[in-house]
């Protein structure tokens, strides 16, 4: 008897920032993806020769116009059975963000299987206060994070908010403490919300949670000194993958988790300012790092 041919993972279509150097925005995410075997689409929406955090660089963004018929042209691609995924990240503008909505109503109105996974790519903590209180702020203008809190962020089945992000599109100050977490993280009011960056139980480890059905389970890996760019990135198209593939959040969460710390501890070991992806492709399909996994509340 023939065997049953096996079936191929779906492809991604990824929308991000491109960098010419490193591992971060769509670098990141399509690397990853194909390297667990999904073919990815990639749509950039700003292409820097390196991530900010390195330096001042060159910026080069479509006008908004041109971005807006790149996304019609994907809508009516004959290819577009083929995705099964979308992730979005950095947006460079607020018509950006509302390009990026019609084109994923569009695709999830031809294909109401496919997961769209939302990155809200807004900002983080700092020295600084800005609006609500938080100790962080926004590194995109507040036009473009409200129209991704208020356009896209409802299109999404996953989103994966850091703690900063989480309470910015809540309209609340940073949760202090994981009640306000989970709360805050239900009122978002869809499928599957992970939040990163989340300070843990045990001294000098770090958290995430993953709120699903009302109910949240933490993922906690020692932390590590000055981590570099691209870990929020790496989460979601690791989670997203793990889904399209058929596991249960908490599986996918405990996969995605461990993968993210075994990359994270090989790069500094290698003592590189990227992530070391291209190196350690094994940590992305077969992670060995052991991660301390728990309910909360």
């Amino acid at each position: 008897m023939e065997k049953p041919k096996a079936t191929k993972p779906g492809s991604v279509l990824v929308i991000s920032s491109h960098v010419i150097r490193g591992t971060v925005g769509n670098r990141a995410v399509a690397f990853t993806l194909e390297a667990l075997g999904h073919p990815t689409w990639i749509l950039p929406t700003v292409t820097l020769p390196w991530h900010p955090g390195h330096g001042p660089a060159t910026r080069i963004v479509a006008n908004d116009d041109e971005f807006s018929s790149i996304c019609d042209d994907l809508a009516n691609a004959p290819w577009k059975g083929e995705i099964a995924g979308i992730i979005s990240g950095f947006m460079a503008s607020a018509q950006q963000a509302k390009s990026v909505a019609k084109l994923i109503k569009r695709l999830k109105s031809s294909n109401e299987k496919l997961v769209y996974l939302c990155d809200p790519v807004l900002g983080d903590f700092s020295n600084e206060t800005i609006r609500y209180g938080n100790k962080g702020r926004l590194y995109v203008d507040e036009a473009t994070a409200l129209a991704i809190g208020k356009i896209l962020l409802p299109l999404a089945d996953i989103t994966t908010p850091n703690m900063f992000e989480l309470g910015w599109l809540d309209g609340e100050n940073t949760a202090r403490n994981q009640v306000q977490l989970l709360t805050q993280a239900r009122d978002l009011g869809m499928d599957k919300v992970l939040v990163t960056s989340v300070p843990a139980l045990r001294k000098g480890f770090v958290g995430s949670v993953l709120v699903e059905n009302g109910k949240a389970i933490v993922s906690e890996h020692k932390a590590l000194a000055n981590p570099p760019n691209g870990l929020g990135d790496l989460t979601s198209a690791l989670f997203l993958s793990h889904i399209l593939n058929g596991a249960t959040g908490e599986h996918a969460l405990t996969k995605t988790t461990a993968s993210v710390f075994e990359v994270l501890a090989r790069t500094a070991r290698e003592g590189a300012d990227e992530l070391a992806l291209e190196s350690n492709i094994g940590s992305l399909s077969r992670p060995m790092a052991m991660v301390t996994m728990r309910r909360l509340l």
